[in-house]
């Protein structure tokens, strides 16, 4: 059978049929948590991969000594509390639209590595002790809490035509790498996301791997072929648990249900924008792939991750693997690659959405894994001379806009050197939960395979001073 034509799971395989986790189960009666009055329609989550570098994009300090504040300066924008980057001039035109969290720490519970900073900014769950274990090697556990668009995804109604949870341009990151946090884990694969897969050489062109099937393929053949997943999925009950097998059914008939809408082609067809908007969020693969989450929620999509993609050739260059994770040469790969298109494409989005009466009822969430290390010189890249920001856990800032957020306004903030929160520390599960409430979700149960209740997050509080 073509690999091509073959519809896959969009999770991280069959590993999730093996899941044998249960969360610990409760009797407490739900308590309602707090939500927006007029909740958001969609959430757009833009993930700058990597570790972008809060000291250098938005929480400068320009009167720190020079081996903290480094080379960039400070501007005015049209936010009245907000000053940004000399190199992210047209956000500072749309920052009376957005708000700024300063001081989101870890408060050391993650471990410094990348796959415990996902998994802590896209769950609001504190990594467990695998993460201290096995570093940049634990992969994805079927047991793992869920993503927040998972939950998003699984408490919202179903999208009627497309998948209520999209995914793009890429899975981050490279196998056996896979990052943790960004799948449905415990909840189930039926609330995993659907992904679109987007190329550098070929920007205005997305696959969806989960939903395609190869050339010439007829009404009666993909109904032979389903026939031959239901077949395979009866031998395989012998030997899975039958939970899992039900959930990876679930996949598969969304992924049929999808080739049969007339709609879902058109929905992803980029190219039928016009040429100055695309022009306007720049042709590359992340400026088109936040035009491609503009166009989902246009369409009622309730919930679009956008993992900003790392460009492999910048490696040498930032000591990186082409994303914000600039071990070194921090200032020329900010300058003359990563902010340039940041700013083009993202201040193009929240422009774009604001055109056409959309951001009022869509939560726009900018976040990372980490910030960089205040002080100049990652050790790994020559110390100073390699003028290097390391990993940084300690501190880091988050912008949110759309859905009610006072646009201008900063909430939180970090001492003289950005190293740590300076009086009110803010964590992962409150912008967890500050989504949550955006979104209208105001219970958070769930069932456990033996039908006892749990809930999926406990901790945080949501920022509701955010909004007006």
């Amino acid at each position: 059978m073509d690999r091509r034509a073959f519809l896959t799971a969009s999770t991280a395989g069959l590993a999730s049929l093996g899941f044998k986790g249960s969360a610990l189960a409760s009797t407490a009666p739900a308590v309602a948590l707090p939500t927006l009055a007029k909740p958001a329609k969609s959430t757009v989550l833009f993930f700058l991969c990597g570790g972008s570098s809060h000291i250098d994009m938005w929480d400068m300090k320009p009167d720190a000594p020079l081996e903290y504040r480094g080379e960039f300066k400070p501007i005015r924008t049209k936010g009245d509390e907000i000053v940004l980057c000399e190199h992210l001039p047209l956000l500072a035109k749309q920052a009376h639209r957005f708000a700024m969290i300063h001081g989101v720490t870890d408060a050391g519970r993650a471990t410094g590595d990348h796959h415990a900073g996902y998994y802590y900014n896209l769950t609001g769950h504190a990594p467990d002790p695998t993460f201290k274990q096995q570093g940049n090697d634990r992969r994805p556990y079927p047991e793992d809490w869920p993503y927040m668009g998972s939950v998003v995804t699984m408490k919202r109604p179903p999208h009627p035509t497309l998948p209520s949870l999209i995914t793009l341009p890429h899975k981050p990151s490279k196998l056996p790498f896979t990052r943790p946090g960004q799948f449905a884990g415990r909840i189930g694969m039926e609330f995993d996301p659907f992904f679109l897969n987007g190329s550098f050489d070929e920007p205005l062109s997305f696959a969806a791997p989960t939903i395609s099937i190869g050339g010439g393929m007829t009404s009666q053949r993909m109904q032979d072929r389903q026939n031959l997943l239901t077949a395979l999925n009866s031998a395989r009950r012998e030997l899975d648990h039958e939970m899992a097998v039900q959930n990876y059914t679930k996949q598969q008939e969304r992924a049929f249900d999808l080739l049969s809408s007339s709609g879902t082609v058109n929905a992803f067809d980029i190219q039928s924008e016009p040429l100055p908007l695309r022009e306007r969020y720049g042709q590359h693969i992340n400026g088109m792939s936040l035009l491609m989450a503009r166009r989902m929620v246009e369409a009622g999509v309730p919930f679009v991750t956008v993992f900003w993609k790392e460009d492999e050739g910048l490696h040498a260059k930032c000591k990186s693997a082409g994303g914000w994770d600039t071990h070194g040469n921090n200032f020329n790969c900010l300058r003359e690659d990563l902010l340039p298109k940041f700013d083009q494409c993202f201040s193009a989005f929240l422009e774009d959405l604001a055109s056409r009466g959309l951001l009022d009822e869509t939560l726009v969430l900018v976040t990372s894994e980490m910030g960089r290390m205040p002080k100049v010189g990652d050790r790994r890249s020559g110390g100073p001379l390699g003028a290097g920001r390391d990993h940084w856990t300690a501190c880091m800032s988050v912008l949110m806009a759309g859905a009610g957020i006072q646009g201008g306004h900063v909430v939180g903030e970090t001492d003289a050197r950005a190293e740590y929160p300076k009086d009110r520390p803010i964590y992962p599960e409150d912008i967890t939960k500050t989504v949550y409430y955006a979104m209208g979700i105001d219970n958070l149960d769930a069932k456990d395979r033996l039908g006892r209740t749990y809930n999926l997050l406990e901790e945080g509080k949501a920022l509701t001073e955010l909004f007006g």
